[in-house]
Protein backbone atom coordinates (compact mmCIF):
# COMPACT_ATOMS: atom_id res chain seq x y z
CA UNK A 1 0.00 0.00 0.00
CA UNK A 2 1.27 3.57 -1.06
CA UNK A 3 1.88 5.62 1.55
CA UNK A 4 0.40 9.52 0.15
CA UNK A 5 1.84 11.41 2.94
CA UNK A 6 2.54 11.65 6.69
CA UNK A 7 -0.24 14.10 8.77
CA UNK A 8 -0.61 15.17 12.50
CA UNK A 9 -4.27 14.90 14.28
CA UNK A 10 -5.23 18.92 14.74
CA UNK A 11 -8.45 18.03 17.11
CA UNK A 12 -8.64 17.03 20.80
CA UNK A 13 -9.63 13.51 19.97
CA UNK A 14 -10.03 12.47 16.16
CA UNK A 15 -12.63 9.49 15.15
CA UNK A 16 -11.71 6.84 13.18
CA UNK A 17 -15.08 5.72 11.41
CA UNK A 18 -15.23 2.54 9.50
CA UNK A 19 -16.14 4.24 6.12
CA UNK A 20 -16.69 7.43 5.55
CA UNK A 21 -20.26 7.13 5.58
CA UNK A 22 -20.58 5.41 8.88
CA UNK A 23 -21.13 8.72 10.56
CA UNK A 24 -24.53 9.62 11.68
CA UNK A 25 -25.83 13.05 11.32
CA UNK A 26 -25.48 13.39 14.98
CA UNK A 27 -22.24 12.60 14.69
CA UNK A 28 -21.51 16.08 12.72
CA UNK A 29 -20.11 17.16 16.47
CA UNK A 30 -17.29 14.89 16.21
CA UNK A 31 -16.35 15.26 12.69
CA UNK A 32 -15.75 19.00 12.65
CA UNK A 33 -12.41 21.24 13.13
CA UNK A 34 -12.59 21.45 16.02
CA UNK A 35 -13.39 18.64 17.42
CA UNK A 36 -16.22 18.71 20.12
CA UNK A 37 -15.80 15.17 22.00
CA UNK A 38 -17.60 15.85 25.33
CA UNK A 39 -20.57 17.66 23.30
CA UNK A 40 -20.76 15.13 20.95
CA UNK A 41 -20.92 12.42 23.87
CA UNK A 42 -23.28 14.63 25.85
CA UNK A 43 -26.02 15.03 23.26
CA UNK A 44 -26.11 10.68 22.56
CA UNK A 45 -28.69 8.51 24.29
CA UNK A 46 -27.87 5.15 25.36
CA UNK A 47 -29.10 4.19 22.02
CA UNK A 48 -27.54 5.87 20.21
CA UNK A 49 -24.02 4.89 21.91
CA UNK A 50 -25.28 1.39 21.43
CA UNK A 51 -25.52 2.24 17.56
CA UNK A 52 -21.74 2.96 17.31
CA UNK A 53 -21.45 -0.40 18.41
CA UNK A 54 -24.00 -2.63 17.12
CA UNK A 55 -23.49 -1.25 13.17
CA UNK A 56 -19.59 -1.12 13.35
CA UNK A 57 -19.59 2.49 12.84
CA UNK A 58 -16.32 3.42 14.83
CA UNK A 59 -12.91 1.78 14.93
CA UNK A 60 -10.50 3.58 16.95
CA UNK A 61 -9.55 7.15 18.13
CA UNK A 62 -5.90 9.06 18.04
CA UNK A 63 -5.24 11.86 19.85
CA UNK A 64 -4.01 15.53 19.32
CA UNK A 65 -0.87 15.79 18.01
CA UNK A 66 -0.82 11.70 16.78
CA UNK A 67 0.78 11.28 13.34
CA UNK A 68 -1.09 9.18 11.10
CA UNK A 69 0.06 7.89 7.56
CA UNK A 70 -2.66 8.66 4.83
CA UNK A 71 -2.90 5.82 2.16
CA UNK A 72 -6.08 7.10 0.18
CA UNK A 73 -8.63 10.40 0.05
CA UNK A 74 -11.97 11.04 -1.34
CA UNK A 75 -15.12 13.07 -0.89
CA UNK A 76 -17.99 12.09 0.09
CA UNK A 77 -21.08 14.69 0.37
CA UNK A 78 -18.69 17.53 -0.07
CA UNK A 79 -16.80 16.27 3.02
CA UNK A 80 -12.56 15.53 2.61
CA UNK A 81 -12.52 12.21 3.96
CA UNK A 82 -8.85 10.64 4.41
CA UNK A 83 -7.95 6.80 4.91
CA UNK A 84 -5.21 6.56 6.93
CA UNK A 85 -3.04 4.10 9.33
CA UNK A 86 -2.32 5.09 12.77
CA UNK A 87 1.35 3.39 13.48
CA UNK A 88 1.36 3.66 17.26
CA UNK A 89 -1.69 1.43 17.56
CA UNK A 90 -0.46 -1.88 16.65
CA UNK A 91 -3.17 -4.34 14.65
CA UNK A 92 -2.97 -7.44 12.67
CA UNK A 93 -5.26 -5.62 10.28
CA UNK A 94 -2.31 -3.93 8.44
CA UNK A 95 1.25 -3.91 9.33
CA UNK A 96 2.07 -0.63 9.42
CA UNK A 97 -0.81 0.44 11.80
CA UNK A 98 -4.15 0.78 12.56
CA UNK A 99 -7.06 1.58 9.67
CA UNK A 100 -9.70 3.88 9.26
CA UNK A 101 -11.29 6.90 8.10
CA UNK A 102 -10.43 10.59 9.43
CA UNK A 103 -12.43 13.74 8.07
CA UNK A 104 -9.53 15.54 6.45
CA UNK A 105 -10.07 18.81 8.05
CA UNK A 106 -8.79 17.10 11.25
CA UNK A 107 -5.75 16.51 9.72
CA UNK A 108 -2.55 19.10 9.25
CA UNK A 109 0.81 18.67 7.48
CA UNK A 110 3.27 16.94 9.69
CA UNK A 111 5.49 19.23 11.78
CA UNK A 112 9.82 18.43 11.47
CA UNK A 113 9.93 17.28 14.84
CA UNK A 114 13.27 14.93 15.95
CA UNK A 115 11.27 11.66 17.33
CA UNK A 116 13.85 11.78 20.45
CA UNK A 117 12.92 15.52 20.89
CA UNK A 118 11.94 16.63 25.17
CA UNK A 119 7.85 15.95 24.93
CA UNK A 120 5.32 16.68 27.27
CA UNK A 121 3.09 14.15 28.35
CA UNK A 122 -0.51 15.30 30.06
CA UNK A 123 -0.82 13.25 32.94
CA UNK A 124 -4.06 14.93 34.20
CA UNK A 125 -7.02 12.89 33.87
CA UNK A 126 -7.58 16.22 30.93
CA UNK A 127 -5.32 19.62 30.61
CA UNK A 128 -6.12 22.69 28.31
CA UNK A 129 -4.16 23.83 26.25
CA UNK A 130 -3.41 27.59 26.08
CA UNK A 131 -2.72 29.96 23.51
CA UNK A 132 -1.55 32.38 26.52
CA UNK A 133 -1.25 32.46 30.29
CA UNK A 134 -5.30 33.25 29.75
CA UNK A 135 -6.61 31.95 26.40
CA UNK A 136 -8.03 28.93 26.21
CA UNK A 137 -7.69 26.70 23.00
CA UNK A 138 -8.06 22.81 23.35
CA UNK A 139 -9.34 20.71 26.02
CA UNK A 140 -6.56 17.77 25.66
CA UNK A 141 -7.02 13.97 26.90
CA UNK A 142 -4.53 11.91 29.24
CA UNK A 143 -1.61 10.82 27.30
CA UNK A 144 -1.73 13.37 24.42
CA UNK A 145 2.13 14.36 23.75
CA UNK A 146 3.51 17.19 22.54
CA UNK A 147 7.27 18.62 21.60
CA UNK A 148 9.04 20.97 24.09
CA UNK A 149 9.77 24.28 23.23
CA UNK A 150 10.23 25.81 26.80
CA UNK A 151 10.15 25.56 30.19
CA UNK A 152 8.66 27.69 33.27
CA UNK A 153 7.93 26.64 37.10
CA UNK A 154 4.55 27.18 35.95
CA UNK A 155 4.16 26.80 32.17
CA UNK A 156 5.55 24.52 29.64
CA UNK A 157 5.68 26.25 25.87
CA UNK A 158 4.78 22.96 23.14
CA UNK A 159 5.07 22.67 19.39
CA UNK A 160 1.28 21.71 18.62
CA UNK A 161 -0.13 20.86 14.87
CA UNK A 162 -0.92 24.35 14.44
CA UNK A 163 2.24 26.17 15.84
CA UNK A 164 3.02 27.30 19.45
CA UNK A 165 0.76 26.55 22.15
CA UNK A 166 1.13 26.63 26.33
CA UNK A 167 0.44 23.69 29.47
CA UNK A 168 -0.29 23.77 33.10
CA UNK A 169 3.62 22.32 34.38
CA UNK A 170 1.22 20.49 36.75
CA UNK A 171 -0.69 19.05 34.30
CA UNK A 172 2.22 17.05 32.52
CA UNK A 173 5.59 15.27 33.09
CA UNK A 174 8.48 15.66 30.95
CA UNK A 175 9.44 12.48 28.87
CA UNK A 176 12.86 12.38 26.62
CA UNK A 177 11.67 10.55 23.35
CA UNK A 178 7.38 9.60 22.21
CA UNK A 179 6.87 7.50 25.46
CA UNK A 180 7.94 7.32 29.11
CA UNK A 181 10.58 5.48 30.09
CA UNK A 182 10.21 2.08 31.74
CA UNK A 183 11.71 2.33 35.17
CA UNK A 184 10.71 4.34 38.41
CA UNK A 185 7.96 2.41 39.44
CA UNK A 186 8.88 -0.84 42.10
CA UNK A 187 5.75 -2.79 40.89
CA UNK A 188 4.56 -1.31 37.18
CA UNK A 189 1.83 -3.83 37.38
CA UNK A 190 0.31 -2.49 40.66
CA UNK A 191 1.42 1.26 39.01
CA UNK A 192 -1.66 0.48 35.79
CA UNK A 193 -3.92 -0.59 38.75
CA UNK A 194 -3.42 2.26 40.72
CA UNK A 195 -3.48 4.25 37.10
CA UNK A 196 -6.73 2.55 36.80
CA UNK A 197 -8.68 3.39 39.76
CA UNK A 198 -8.68 7.32 38.70
CA UNK A 199 -11.03 6.30 35.60
CA UNK A 200 -13.53 4.57 38.03
CA UNK A 201 -17.03 5.70 36.23
CA UNK A 202 -15.75 6.88 33.73
CA UNK A 203 -18.33 5.85 31.20
CA UNK A 204 -17.53 3.17 28.59
CA UNK A 205 -16.94 4.25 24.72
CA UNK A 206 -16.94 1.87 21.55
CA UNK A 207 -13.59 2.61 19.99
CA UNK A 208 -12.70 5.47 22.94
CA UNK A 209 -9.23 5.66 23.58
CA UNK A 210 -9.46 8.82 25.19
CA UNK A 211 -10.02 10.13 29.07
CA UNK A 212 -13.25 10.77 27.48
CA UNK A 213 -14.31 7.88 27.42
CA UNK A 214 -12.77 4.45 26.52
CA UNK A 215 -13.62 0.88 25.49
CA UNK A 216 -12.17 -2.35 27.23
CA UNK A 217 -8.98 -2.87 24.88
CA UNK A 218 -8.28 0.97 24.74
CA UNK A 219 -8.48 1.53 28.62
CA UNK A 220 -5.94 -1.52 29.01
CA UNK A 221 -3.83 0.47 25.63
CA UNK A 222 -3.59 3.93 27.76
CA UNK A 223 -2.79 2.18 30.96
CA UNK A 224 -0.08 0.38 29.28
CA UNK A 225 1.18 3.35 27.51
CA UNK A 226 1.37 5.48 30.80
CA UNK A 227 4.57 3.32 31.91
CA UNK A 228 6.05 3.30 28.11
CA UNK A 229 5.06 0.19 27.12
CA UNK A 230 3.00 -0.05 23.79
CA UNK A 231 0.80 -3.16 23.65
CA UNK A 232 -1.54 -3.88 20.46
CA UNK A 233 -4.66 -1.92 20.41
CA UNK A 234 -6.96 -4.88 19.68
CA UNK A 235 -8.20 -7.39 22.63
CA UNK A 236 -7.45 -10.35 20.30
CA UNK A 237 -4.18 -9.09 19.45
CA UNK A 238 -3.11 -8.33 23.10
CA UNK A 239 -4.35 -11.82 23.77
CA UNK A 240 -1.63 -13.18 21.87
CA UNK A 241 1.41 -11.33 22.55
CA UNK A 242 3.10 -10.81 26.40
CA UNK A 243 3.61 -13.17 28.62
CA UNK A 244 1.36 -16.21 29.20
CA UNK A 245 0.74 -16.04 32.54
CA UNK A 246 -1.16 -18.73 34.71
CA UNK A 247 -4.28 -18.77 36.62
CA UNK A 248 -2.30 -19.50 39.52
CA UNK A 249 0.60 -16.70 38.95
CA UNK A 250 -2.02 -13.84 38.59
CA UNK A 251 -0.37 -10.74 39.87
CA UNK A 252 -1.59 -6.72 39.64
CA UNK A 253 -1.72 -5.49 35.98
CA UNK A 254 -1.77 -8.71 33.86
CA UNK A 255 -4.57 -9.07 31.17
CA UNK A 256 -7.33 -11.09 31.60
CA UNK A 257 -9.13 -12.44 28.23
CA UNK A 258 -12.70 -13.55 27.83
CA UNK A 259 -14.07 -15.36 24.57
CA UNK A 260 -17.54 -16.51 23.63
CA UNK A 261 -18.29 -20.25 23.71
CA UNK A 262 -17.60 -20.42 27.92
CA UNK A 263 -13.76 -19.65 26.31
CA UNK A 264 -13.38 -21.53 23.52
CA UNK A 265 -14.71 -18.62 20.91
CA UNK A 266 -13.59 -15.27 19.65
CA UNK A 267 -11.89 -12.75 22.37
CA UNK A 268 -14.43 -10.18 22.79
CA UNK A 269 -13.46 -8.41 26.48
CA UNK A 270 -10.19 -7.72 28.30
CA UNK A 271 -9.63 -6.52 31.75
CA UNK A 272 -6.75 -5.63 34.08
CA UNK A 273 -5.91 -8.04 37.30
CA UNK A 274 -5.80 -6.09 40.38
CA UNK A 275 -5.43 -8.11 42.97
CA UNK A 276 -7.42 -10.13 45.76
CA UNK A 277 -9.40 -11.84 42.84
CA UNK A 278 -10.44 -8.55 41.09
CA UNK A 279 -10.85 -6.93 38.05
CA UNK A 280 -10.57 -3.47 36.66
CA UNK A 281 -12.38 -2.81 33.42
CA UNK A 282 -14.16 -0.57 31.09
CA UNK A 283 -16.76 -3.32 30.68
CA UNK A 284 -19.89 -2.39 28.14
CA UNK A 285 -21.81 0.45 26.59
CA UNK A 286 -24.31 0.58 28.93
CA UNK A 287 -21.54 0.70 32.22
CA UNK A 288 -18.72 2.46 33.30
CA UNK A 289 -15.43 1.20 34.33
CA UNK A 290 -15.63 -0.78 37.68
CA UNK A 291 -13.48 -3.05 39.96
CA UNK A 292 -15.59 -6.36 39.83
CA UNK A 293 -15.53 -9.79 41.67
CA UNK A 294 -14.05 -12.33 39.38
CA UNK A 295 -16.01 -15.13 41.42
CA UNK A 296 -18.98 -13.17 40.62
CA UNK A 297 -18.46 -11.72 37.51
CA UNK A 298 -20.78 -12.51 34.59
CA UNK A 299 -18.19 -13.48 32.18
CA UNK A 300 -16.04 -15.85 34.61
CA UNK A 301 -16.77 -18.87 32.36
CA UNK A 302 -15.05 -17.35 29.58
CA UNK A 303 -11.60 -16.30 30.74
CA UNK A 304 -9.12 -18.04 28.12
CA UNK A 305 -5.81 -16.75 28.90
CA UNK A 306 -3.99 -14.32 30.75
CA UNK A 307 -0.91 -11.96 29.11
CA UNK A 308 1.64 -9.80 30.86
CA UNK A 309 3.42 -6.75 29.62
CA UNK A 310 4.63 -4.96 32.15
CA UNK A 311 7.64 -6.94 33.49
Amino acid sequence: MSILKRMMVAVSVATVWTKPESPRPMDELALKYPAEIREWLGHMTLEDKLDLCLKNRVQTQILYGSCVLVVEEMVRDGKGWSKVLIPQQGTRKDDLGYPGWVPSCQLVGEAKVLVDTKRAEVISDKAWLYKNSTERLIELSYLTSLPVLGETKEWVKVLTPEGEGYLKADDIRLIDGPLAPKDGETHTGRGIVEQGRRFLNLPYLWGGMSSFGYDCSGFAYALHRYFGILIPRDASDQAKQGTLVDKELLEPGDLLFFAHEDGKGAIHHVGIYAGDNQMIHSPETIKCIEIVDLSTFKLAKEHCVSRRYWN
